[in-house]
């Protein structure tokens, strides 16, 4: 698992990723063209995450929502902006096919805890923390298990599983799981409109209940 972990995933995820991109870049392109009329400029979503180590990178995503404003210059609601190309990049998980640069440069492997928003590393507790000792993943166990739908405790508990037992079993079962949670287009939510609250929210009302109880 040493061995694995420490050289051989790294091995793979250069090999898949690569393979990967030569092999979908007549989809890449296309994408890349038709994400510019829809998204009226440009079709790329560029974002700051921790990576490894909590190192910050740049995510890369196909962008899903477009840019419109209301009369006073401020971004409409995610589910306004969320058109329906972009509804269908995301059933498809489309949009994450140029994180597969991501990959390729190191940011980010085939398999780990996926890259969460910057502003929750302030709310994590030291186990929790523990999910970024390892690079983050285009898919993860959390992933196959709920994707967004699930609760944080039990996501970050899905995070550290994995974490603890990396293997290569592992990762095919992982992967093997995450294509056919995207063939069922399963378990996808608009951030803000699921059941689950943004983590900063959900640890800071967690904080503030202990605190009103005393503990």
């Amino acid at each position: 698992m040493v061995v694995y972990k420490k050289y051989v995933k790294r091995i793979l995820d250069v090999a898949v990723s690569g393979c990967s991109l030569i092999v979908l870049s007549p989809i890449f392109i296309i994408l890349t063209i038709t994400g510019f009329f829809f998204m009226k400029g440009n079709p790329f979503f560029t974002q700051k995450r921790p990576g490894k180590d909590e190192k910050i990178f740049k995510l890369i995503k196909f962008r899903t929502m477009d840019n419109r404003r209301d009369k006073n210059g401020e971004l409409l609601p995610d589910t306004v902006r969320l058109n329906k190309y972009g509804k269908m990049l995301r059933a498809t998980s489309l949009d994450e096919l140029p994180e597969l640069i991501n990959i390729l440069k190191g940011d980010m492997s085939l398999v780990g805890p996926r890259p969460l928003a910057v502003q929750y590393l302030p709310y994590y507790n030291d186990e929790e923390r523990k999910r970024h000792n390892v690079l983050p993943g285009l898919t993860g166990l959390a992933q196959i298990n709920g994707r967004n739908a699930v609760n944080w405790p039990e996501r970050f508990a899905y995070d550290l599983e994995y974490v603890n037992n990396i293997s290569f079993f592992y990762d095919c079962k992982i992967i093997i799981g995450t294509i056919g949670k995207v063939l069922q287009r399963g378990d996808i939510t608009v951030r803000g409109t699921g059941k689950v609250v943004d983590f900063d929210k959900y640890r800071q009302k967690e904080w503030d209940e202990n605190n009103k109880n005393g503990k």
